[in-house]
Parts: C-alpha cells; sequence; structure tokens
C-alpha cells in the first residue's frame, strides 16, 4: 500500500511543538499496516521537523535556548535580512535540523521509543499554518 497526505498544522508561535498525534489523526490508514514506513516531509524552510524526547516540556525549552544562542537574530553578518530579523536564522536552524523524518511502522503503530515523539520546530515568530506531506508505505 502507498498512501499520500497533505496535513496542514495550525500556526504556532517560535518554539518546538509536539505534533505526533496531528500526524497520526490524519493518517488513520496506519491502522492497517503490519510493517512499513512513515515519511513526513515539511514544505519550508523556516521551520523543520525532528524526533526526540516527548515527555519533559524543559526538552522542548532547552532546545529553543540553544539553538537561539547558536544562531542569534542579531548577528551582523547576516545579509538576507529583508524577511525581517528572525528569518535567516530561521533557515539555518531549519537546515540544521532538516526537513524530514522516516519512522518505522509496525502492527498499526509508529515504531519509536516510548519517549519519542514528532516535533514541529517553528523557527520564526509568525510562521503561519504549516505544510507537512506525508508517505505511509508499507503491507
Amino acid at each position: 500500500m502507498w498512501l499520500q497526505r497533505e496535513i496542514t498544522l495550525r500556526p504556532r508561535p517560535r518554539g518546538f511543538h509536539l505534533v505526533t498525534r496531528e500526524v497520526l489523526e490524519a493518517l488513520p490508514e496506519l491502522r492497517d499496516i503490519s510493517v512499513g514506513l512513515l515519511h513526513v516531509f515539511i514544505r519550508h524552510t523556516s521551520a523543520s521537523l525532528t524526533l526526540n524526547e516527548n515527555a519533559s516540556p524543559d526538552v522542548r525549552d532547552d532546545f529553543e535556548a540553544w539553538f537561539d544562542q547558536a544562531v542569534p537574530e542579531d548577528a551582523r553578518y547576516w545579509t538576507h535580512t529583508i524577511e525581517g530579523p528572525d528569518d535567516m536564522p530561521a533557515h539555518i536552524k531549519a537546515s540544521l535540523l532538516g526537513p524530514s523524518v522516516s519512522l518505522p511502522v509496525s502492527e498499526g503503530r509508529l515504531a519509536v521509543g516510548t519517549w519519542q515523539g514528532i516535533y514541529l520546530c517553528e523557527h520564526r515568530e509568525r510562521g503561519g499554518a504549516r505544510s507537512l506531506l506525508a508517505t505511509l508505505s508499507g503491507e
């Protein structure tokens, strides 16, 4: 079976947001897969996806703190500034984390660790709605 579906995520503020539930709710067919793969791709250059610890909100805060220090908005060397001070740093952060995650599916569920979840990493203050393209394959 192959299935591809666009998932639109509501706008969120800058930060790291768990979206596992939203992705799974958009793909009820996943329950019919005994073995397969889910690939989720974000169609934006200023946001990213990652898989990480899904229990403690401190993890999300620490991610944000580290990325804001590592890629500051007020760096004098940015030349791509026409879309605002958070735009170029958002592109850098998105490149560091990447635009997609590929996750195994087993017996109708994501075969990830107990404490793992899919994050939307919103790197802009007002990034707007985000579009994901989910491709599910398996049998």
